[in-house]
């Protein structure tokens, strides 16, 4: 039987990040969560690479520390907005990931990603991103305040300069309701600040 091609969303988004993160780099889980993300990360990176990983909820990053396990010394979790990450970052990052929407299980499912802070975020991670490197970002708009979280990201990812950056939507059409879809954004040449363009240019 052949290796499946077309993969889930979230399998998709590890499959982009290994084919560029090696080990010894630096990468950034915008969005800790429980943990998942930040664990494969630290798996890429090895011995010698970190992760740095974000969450606004200190349940998120308890949550983040018990899965690491054996690995917590791999990472640096920070108690705060990944619109932040240039205080905690100054290195160079070969990737990124970002799981929008809210912490899973959570006290507080009110909680959840905004569009400024996202944005913020992504458009500085940007900057420190190596050339060729990527960000996943998975979004989840079926909660309140998903959509327009959704359409605010896809307005900012759209203006992006296409020399800069190379940005793809993907997603599986024929799925559950308000499934997630993936953006990728991988960049073409070394640059500290992302160019954008008016819609139409």
């Amino acid at each position: 039987m052949a290796d499946i091609l077309l993969h889930r969303v979230l399998p998709m988004a590890k499959r982009m990040i290994s084919e560029r993160v090696q080990p010894g780099d630096t990468v950034v889980d915008a969005t800790a969560g429980n943990g998942n993300d930040t664990l494969f990360l630290a798996e890429l990176v090895g011995e010698t690479g970190h992760v740095v990983a974000f969450d606004i909820q200190q349940q998120a990053l308890e949550a983040t520390n018990r899965h690491l396990g054996e690995l917590a010394g791999r990472a640096t979790l920070i108690h705060d907005s990944h619109a932040n990450v240039r205080e905690y970052v100054q290195s160079e990052i070969s990737g990124a990931m970002f799981n929008l929407g809210y912490l899973p299980y959570s006290d507080d499912l009110s909680i959840i990603t905004t569009p400024s802070s996202t944005i913020a975020a992504i458009h500085a991670m940007l900057g420190l991103l190596k050339k060729s490197g990527i960000i996943t970002i998975t979004v989840y708009d079926g909660h309140e305040g998903g959509s327009e979280e959704r359409d605010a990201l896809l307005d900012y990812v759209s203006t992006l300069h296409q020399g800069d950056v190379h940005a793809i939507r993907y997603e599986l059409l024929n799925q559950r309701r308000n499934p997630p879809f993936l953006l990728a954004l991988e960049k073409m040449k070394d640059f500290k600040e992302v160019r954008t363009v008016e819609a139409g240019e």
